[in-house]
């Protein structure tokens, strides 16, 4: 499945228990030996929830939000639930989604702001974070399930984000790593967005970054909160809102690319 390129490989092991190791993970993530993608979703019972599902990078490491993900398990079941909420039990805390037709929408929960939340090293004010690389500076961090680190800045596209990126996300401030946005305000009620994701590295498309951006833009006064604001991404476009209790809804596309059987015996 993917979100605007932002690609899964889902897993719906709800009936038959499936077992997946990091190593399993990382090969099966490989674009030209394995199938390919950027996480990849398992779908599991739940006793409090519709579903539990769980996420891992194309690094193999285990994480507790996608919010594009989250959006793709959506659609995956809207069928099932005849287009009605769906309740989801993740690491990054329960979730409610809606899908109908190739849209699909998550909230997504309130931003968490406190510096342990993130979690940063130590503690420092998260609106702007006395913090630069090279050009980059005056950052916002946030955690909308998984963190992040946001910087406002002229030109998002102009950014050498693949080369800060990884630099950004190693940095020992960030303890758990973090996923690092570069978001260009175009107005009020959109801006333009580019994201490195911890262990995936450039997606055409990060629903939490989105997120997130929105979270640490809205905090700064640069965007509405009455209004829905439209994030450009280099895989097109996602919209988010806020509702009056502080909760943040990521909408957009998510649809199925294919379908097929993989004999995991050759990936462990």
């Amino acid at each position: 499945m993917h979100g605007l390129g932002n690609d899964f490989l889902l897993f719906d092991a709800r009936e038959e228990p499936l077992t997946l190791s990091s190593a399993t993970v990382r090969a099966l993530a490989d674009r030209r030996t394995g199938i390919g993608f950027d996480q990849l979703i398992l779908l599991e019972p739940s006793a409090t929830a519709d579903v539990r599902v769980r996420f891992w990078n194309s690094d193999g490491t285990e994480v507790a939000a996608c919010g594009n993900g989250s959006r793709a398990v959506a659609a995956h079941l809207a069928s099932s639930f005849g287009g009605g909420q769906i309740a989801m039990e993740t690491a990054g805390g329960p979730l409610t989604a809606t899908a109908t037709g190739p849209q699909a929408e998550v909230d997504m929960g309130a931003p968490r702001f406190d510096w342990s939340d993130v979690p940063l090293a130590y503690a420092m004010d998260t609106a702007h974070l006395p913090l630069a690389w090279d050009d980059l500076a005056d950052p916002a961090a946030v955690s909308v399930g998984n963190p992040h680190i946001v910087f406002e800045v002229p030109d998002a596209a102009a950014v050498a984000l693949d080369s800060l990126g990884p630099r950004i996300e190693t940095d020992p401030i960030f303890p758990e790593a973090i996923n690092v946005g570069v978001a260009q305000v175009d107005s009020p009620t959109a801006l333009t967005l580019r994201v490195w994701e911890r262990g995936a590295g450039l997606t055409r498309a990060c629903g939490t970054g989105a997120v997130a951006a929105v979270a640490a833009l809205q905090r700064r006064g640069r965007l509405s909160t009455a209004m829905p604001i439209q994030v450009t991404m280099p895989g097109g476009l996602l919209h988010v809102r806020r509702d009056s209790q502080g909760h943040l809804h990521l909408a957009g596309p998510a649809q199925t690319a294919f379908r097929g059987e993989v004999d995991l015996e050759h990936y462990r």
